[in-house]
């Protein structure tokens, strides 16, 4: 009897560190923590673009970091909360340096005669940092006398899709001479689990299914055809369609619209990773429809431009 139980215990033991062998060396989303656009709008930390001509305004990320020892001191306490929970961060500071020094980020990419599409400084960020999630915090700080408690909001954003994910809110206790990072971890602590729930819910789901990105099928005006044109005895978008069903996970995707000079494709599942375990994006994605568009019978010029991560459009008639 005793021998049996020993048994039992040993492969108890062995069945639970296999357990959490596994569970360590599962992939985690990727996360970056960002000040919010309210919390960068109420602070004076925006600045403006010109996207085609229309005024955008954008948070001001490598200001703030510059000016705010608070931002610092907020994130770099998050940080160190979300790290403790084997959640892999992507540095804001460091990225932000990186594009700084890429004098190729500039404003215009353009068509060899000139048509183009602008991107937003927030699309470049994403694009350079490819964190799968953007941590966006919101704080506040209250005081009634000595006492001060801190109220914070944190929205997890699918950077591909900039669709809330997870979501948690709270105003922390009361304190006497507490500092910032104190209180915000006060606040955070009974939260942030049950936020990281949300954000692997969503990140399984993504490996499930595929990480959702959207595709634009748009032509030049110089090209003489039309993605109704025929090839043999076919039009092109349903070539189009045929390769999507084929290449999208679960053959997962939405024509959303489809004109003779446009399609439109929404919920476009793609895998996480390619054979060598490198996270595709939206750009690699579309290569592979962009190779295609330009063998027979089709030999059609493309154009492949992104938005972010999460977005791209193949512009059929030039390069």
């Amino acid at each position: 009897m005793k021998n049996f139980l020993k048994k039992i215990i040993v492969v108890a033991i062995v069945t639970f560190g296999a357990t959490t062998l596994v569970f360590s060396q599962a992939k985690k989303p990727t996360i970056m923590v960002v000040p919010s656009d309210v919390w960068c709008n109420t602070n004076g930390y925006m600045l403006e673009f010109d996207n085609q001509g229309t005024k955008v305004k954008v948070p001001d990320y490598k200001r703030a970091f510059q000016e705010n020892a608070d931002l610092l001191l907020v994130v770099a306490k998050l940080g160190e909360l979300m790290a403790e929970r084997g959640f892999p961060l992507e540095s804001m500071e460091g990225v932000l340096k990186t594009l700084a020094s890429e004098s190729a980020e500039d404003a215009l990419l353009t068509s060899k005669t000139g048509a183009g599409v602008s991107e937003s400084p927030i699309d470049k960020l994403k694009k350079t940092a490819k964190a799968d999630i953007w941590m966006q915090v919101t704080w506040t700080i209250n005081q009634v006398g000595p006492k001060k408690s801190i109220t914070f909001i944190l929205q997890g954003l699918d950077a591909y899709t900039d669709k809330q994910i997870a979501g948690a809110s709270g105003t922390g206790n009361e304190l006497i001479g507490a500092t910032l990072p104190v209180m915000l971890q006060t606040a955070v602590l009974s939260h942030l689990d049950n936020f990281n729930v949300q954000l692997m819910a969503h990140f399984d789901d993504m490996f499930a299914n595929g990480r959702e990105i959207i595709v634009r099928i748009k032509k030049f005006d110089s090209w003489d055809g039309d993605l109704e044109s025929e090839y043999d005895g076919k039009e092109l978008n349903s070539y189009i369609e045929e390769w999507f069903t084929k290449n999208c996970v679960k053959g997962r995707f939405s024509t959303s619209e489809s004109t003779e000079n446009m399609m439109l494709f929404k919920q476009v599942r793609i895998p996480m990773y390619n054979e060598a375990g490198v996270a595709i994006d939206a750009k690699g994605f579309c290569k592979g429809l962009q190779s295609y568009l330009k063998k027979e019978p089709f030999l059609i010029t493309n154009k492949l431009m992104m938005k972010g991560l999460g977005q791209a459009s193949i512009v059929l008639g030039e390069k």
